[in-house]
């Protein structure tokens, strides 16, 4: 809990490149880093109004430095006919004593890139504007965008009250545990008369597919201009090769299942002979269905008269006890 890292950080070579892209010895490390770091906050302060959103820096092996600079107002950066671009060039070779080269990168859609959300909601802040409207109206502006969600953060002195205070808002989804997505993350710092104010923003753009993840090739990886050319087999082990002839496929008629008898134990075959051995019986003749009719009503005469005689006899049981 409170370990908190950064969403840049997080995806450094999975799908997102470094901002310095350079190889020293050990010995020299040291001294590259901390020129980079004060190479790109020389450019800040002196484009501060330009908004840069990311300064990248790339080392050649003869002592070169490229310096890529992404603004969203490149018109500031190169100054009236290039002016700005190489007083600013004249300068960095002065202090650091290397050759640099500054080539310009124009961001077009600056409400979908974090770092510039971030120092437009401080630069409302320092006039005076509330941070709550500054936030709603970042937030409509990102998600009009294209965005598919934005989160952002604001904590300090919040409109000049004593106790300092964070607030949140956002609107759609933000993953940040999951890896292949595109957060963007950029924080600014507003200063105001009553203190400083920190701003933080998250900006989840999309997801990003298998082939968009794979990073640019590095200059060793690229492939060579004259690649080397095939080489041919001889031409005795060609005509030793025999051609290929084509498959012939035969196709099997199918044929028709063959009835298999089942087999008998020997108790059945005992049996089936014993049926054989022993003589036929003659059958009885059926009788008509006439003769059958007569046959059933004579049965049922004497049925009906077991009831008429016992009446008959009850009767007459009766009419002695009436006598007597």
């Amino acid at each position: 809990m409170g370990h908190k890292v950064h969403p840049n950080a997080f995806r450094l070579g999975f799908f997102r490149p470094w901002e310095a892209n350079w190889f020293a010895n050990p010995k020299d490390y040291t001294k590259m880093l901390h020129e980079d770091l004060e190479m790109r906050r020389v450019i800040l302060a002196r484009l501060r109004n330009a908004g840069i959103a990311k300064i990248e820096t790339e080392r050649s092996s003869n002592a070169q430095l490229t310096v890529t600079i992404h603004t969203a107002k490149p018109g500031i950066v190169i100054g009236k006919g290039g002016s700005s671009v190489d007083q600013l060039r004249e300068d960095l070779e002065k202090r650091f004593g290397n050759r640099v080269r500054i080539s310009i990168q124009e961001i077009k859609q600056p409400e979908l890139d974090a770092q510039l959300v971030a120092e437009n909601i401080a630069s409302q802040i320092e006039r005076r504007i509330s941070y709550k409207r500054a936030m709603k109206q970042s937030i409509l502006r990102t998600m009009r965008a294209g965005a598919k969600g934005i989160r952002l953060y604001a904590g300090g002195r919040l409109r000049g009250a004593e106790m300092a205070r964070r607030e949140q808002d956002r609107e759609g989804r933000v993953p940040l545990h999951t890896l292949r997505a595109d957060i963007d993350f950029g924080r600014a710092t507003a200063k105001t008369t009553f203190g400083a104010i920190g701003i933080k923003v998250w900006i989840y753009k999309d997801q990003i597919s298998p082939a968009q993840r794979r990073l640019p090739p590095t200059p060793e990886e690229e492939p060579l201009p004259n690649p080397p050319e095939p080489v041919t087999p001889l031409a005795e082990l060609i005509e030793a090769v025999a051609e290929p002839q084509a498959a012939q496929i035969e196709v099997a008629v199918p044929e028709a299942p063959t009835a298999v008898a089942p087999r008998r134990t020997r108790t059945a075959a005992a049996k089936v002979e014993e049926k054989k051995a022993a003589p036929a019986r003659p059958k009885a003749t059926p009788k008509p269905k006439a003769e059958a009719k007569t046959e059933v009503k004579k049965t049922a005469v004497p049925t009906k008269s077991a009831p008429a005689a016992v009446k008959k006899a009850g009767t007459t049981r009766n009419t002695k006890k009436a006598d007597s």
